[in-house]
């Protein structure tokens, strides 16, 4: 009786989830997605939530915590949880955020000044 409900269960799952798969996502993206980055994804969450505690007598005083928390738990659970199956469009180049230009100037000056 547990294997039918666990099979019926998986039906639903699937049938109920072609909302979330993106209309343009190749067929072999949407299941190296859902094999390969969906379960690593919930690792990285599992480990940056652990790494984010850790880090907390550390973050708080320096007021980052915001900034560490979305960094190690919350990017990694939007890669896992909100985005559609197989849509890697955000992650496929990466660029490094931008500094204020105040702090290029700073920084661009020479240690000496």
């Amino acid at each position: 009786m547990k294997k039918v409900i666990i099979s019926l269960m998986v039906c639903f799952l699937l049938l109920n989830s072609t909302a979330a798969f993106d209309a343009g996502a190749d067929d072999l993206m949407v299941v190296g997605d859902l094999v390969f980055a969906r379960p690593l994804g919930i690792v990285a969450t599992v480990i940056g939530s652990a790494v984010f505690f850790v880090s907390l007598p550390f973050t708080i005083p320096s007021g980052s915590v915001q900034h560490t928390g979305d960094m190690m738990v919350g990017e990694p659970f939007n890669f896992t949880f909100k985005r559609p199956l197989g849509d890697f469009r955000k992650y496929r180049a990466y660029s490094p955020p931008e500094r204020p230009k105040e702090e290029q100037k700073q920084s661009d000056k020479p240690a000496g000044e």
